[in-house]
C-alpha cells in the first residue's frame, strides 16, 4: 500500500471507532433527559434509578468520545495538512464551534447535572440535562455540516492570490441541503445506537431486577422509532444524493448504463462490472423511486457520468469501488432493518406472555425469550454495524474526491508524508483505541451489574414500578 492508501485507511479506522461511541452518547443524553422529565412529572422511583444508571452510562461513553475526537482533529494536521490548509476557513468556525459546545456546554453542564443532586433547585437541575442533550444534537450538526460541505460544497470562494478557499456565508453552510437531509437521518441511526445498548442491557439484567425490564423496553422503543425515523429520512437523503452526486447512486447499484425505471437489487451473485450478475434478485423501479421519487423514473449510468467528469474536470477515473459501494449500501438497509425488527420482536415477546409456538423457551413470567437473553449482545452491535456500513457507503462512494468537485483525495494528504510515519500512527491509534474499548466495555459491564439503588431520593423506593 503506498502513502495515499494507507492515509485513507487511518482515517477510516480513526473514524469509524469514533463514531462507535458518538450516536450512543447523543441517544443517551436524550434519553436521561427524558428520564429525568418524567421521574421529575411523575415521581416514580423507577424513572429516577434509571435517569441515574442511563446518566453514568453517558459519562462512560461522553468521555471516550471526547477522546477519540480528540485524535479525529489531530488528523487533518497530520495526515491532511494540505486539506486543512486550503479549506481551513471553511472547516475552522465549524470546528471550533463543535468543541465549544463539546468541551464546554456539554462537559460543564453534565458535571452540574451529575454533581448537582440535592444542591441545585429541582427545575434548575432538570435543566442542566436538557441542555446536555440539546448540546450533543447540536455538535451533531456542526460537524455534519461541515460533513456535508465534502459531499455539496456551498458557501465558499477561492482567493485568487492564495488559492484557498473561504467562508463567504456560515448560514448558508449550516443550511445545505445535504446537512438538511443527512441530520435526521443521522439522529435516527444515533437512536437505533444507544437504544440497542439501552434494550440488551436490560435484558441481560431482567432477572436482577425489574426496573431493567422497563429500561429493555424503553430502548426497544428508542430503536425502533429511530429505525422509522432513518428509513424515512434516507429516503429523502436519496434524492438529495442522486441531486447532488448522481455517481453515488448509480455506483450504489453498479448501474453503468443511463435507466429509465432502474431496479434495485436486494442481492447479487457474480461479477458488478458492465455484465450484469449471473443471478440477482430486484425490485423494478425501486431505485429509480429511491433517487427521483417516481418508479419511472430515470437514473444516470456509470459510464455516461465518467464521460460527463472527464469533460468538466480533465482526464482520469471518476468510478468509486463499485462493490464497496454496492454492499455496503444493502449492509447498512439490511443490518437496520434486522436491528428493528429484533426490537420488535422483545416488544412483542413481553405483551404476549403466552406465545403458542415458543411455550418452554419464555423465561417465567418476564416475556422474555431464552434465545433472545443469549443473543442479547447483537441489540447494539446490529446498529453500531449500520451505522458503519453507512459511513463507509458514504465516504467510499464519494471517492476519487475530498471535496466533490473541487479536490481529489490525492490533493489533500500532508505533503512529505512516509509510510512508514503513517503505520507508526496507525499503530498507535489502534493500541490506545484497544485499550479505551477495553476500558469502556469494562465499565459499561460493571455499572450494569450494580443493583439500581438511588444515592439521594425523596421519594419512596417502594413505589411500583410503571407499565408501558
Amino acid at each position: 500500500m503506498d502513502v495515499l492508501d494507507l492515509t485513507r485507511l487511518q482515517f477510516a479506522v480513526v473514524t469509524i471507532y469514533h463514531y462507535l461511541f458518538v450516536p450512543v452518547s447523543i441517544s443517551l443524553a436524550c434519553t436521561a433527559a427524558g428520564l429525568h422529565l418524567a421521574w421529575m412529572r411523575t415521581g416514580r422511583a423507577a424513572f429516577l434509578d434509571l435517569t441515574r444508571f442511563v446518566g453514568k452510562l453517558l459519562i462512560v461513553t461522553f468521555a471516550v468520545g471526547v477522546v477519540t475526537g480528540l485524535v479525529q482533529e489531530f488528523q487533518f494536521g497530520l495526515g491532511w495538512s494540505a486539506f486543512a490548509r486550503f479549506y481551513g476557513d471553511v472547516f475552522g468556525p465549524t470546528l471550533a464551534i463543535e468543541g465549544m459546545l463539546a468541551f464546554f456546554l456539554e462537559a460543564t453542564f453534565l458535571a452540574l447535572w451529575y454533581f448537582g443532586w440535592d444542591r441545585l433547585p429541582r427545575r434548575l437541575h432538570a435543566a442542566t440535562i436538557v441542555v446536555v442533550a440539546v448540546g450533543t444534537l447540536l455538535s451533531a450538526y456542526i460537524i455534519l455540516a461541515a460533513n456535508s460541505f465534502m459531499q455539496n460544497p456551498v458557501a465558499y470562494a477561492l482567493d485568487p492570490s492564495t488559492g484557498r478557499a473561504h467562508l463567504t456565508s456560515f448560514g448558508e453552510l449550516l443550511t445545505n441541503e445535504v446537512v438538511l437531509a443527512a441530520f435526521p437521518h443521522t439522529i435516527g441511526g444515533a437512536a437505533m445506537a444507544g437504544g440497542g445498548l439501552l434494550m440488551a442491557i436490560g435484558i441481560w439484567r431482567v432477572s436482577a431486577d425489574r426496573t431493567f425490564h422497563v429500561l429493555s423496553r424503553i430502548g426497544a422503543w428508542i430503536m425502533l422509532v429511530g429505525g422509522a425515523v432513518t428509513a424515512i429520512s434516507g429516503d429523502h437523503l436519496g434524492k438529495v444524493m442522486t441531486s447532488v452526486q448522481p455517481m453515488k447512486m448509480a455506483a450504489a447499484e453498479a448501474l453503468y448504463s443511463t435507466t429509465t425505471g432502474a431496479p434495485f437489487s436486494i442481492f447479487a451473485i457474480g461479477a458488478l462490472g458492465h455484465d450484469r450478475p449471473f443471478f440477482s434478485i430486484e425490485i423494478p423501479g425501486l431505485l429509480s423511486f429511491l433517487g427521483t421519487g417516481s418508479f419511472g423514473g430515470t437514473v444516470q449510468g456509470i459510464d455516461d457520468l465518467q464521460a460527463q467528469y472527464v469533460a468538466a474536470y480533465g482526464p482520469g477515473s471518476y468510478v468509486p469501488m463499485i462493490p464497496v459501494a454496492f454492499w455496503t449500501f444493502r449492509l447498512m438497509i439490511g443490518v437496520g432493518v434486522l436491528a428493528m425488527a429484533l426490537a420488535a420482536f422483545h416488544l412483542w415477546s413481553t405483551w404476549s406472555r403466552r406465545l403458542a409456538f415458543l411455550p418452554r423457551v419464555l423465561q417465567p413470567g418476564s416475556g422474555t425469550p431464552r434465545w433472545l437473553r443469549r443473543f442479547v449482545v447483537v441489540a447494539p452491535l446490529l446498529p453500531a454495524a449500520a451505522n458503519t456500513f453507512g459511513w463507509i457507503f458514504t465516504e467510499t462512494a464519494r471517492q476519487p474526491w475530498l471535496a466533490f468537485g473541487i479536490s481529489k483525495v490525492a490533493d489533500g494528504i500532508s505533503p512529505g508524508l512516509t509510510s512508514a510515519e503513517v503505520v507508526a500512527s496507525l499503530a498507535g491509534f489502534t493500541l490506545v483505541y484497544g485499550l479505551l474499548a477495553v476500558a469502556w466495555v469494562r465499565l459499561v459491564l460493571h455499572l450494569s451489574r450494580k443493583p439500581l439503588t438511588p444515592e439521594v431520593s425523596d421519594i419512596s423506593a417502594s413505589e411500583p414500578v410503571p407499565s408501558y
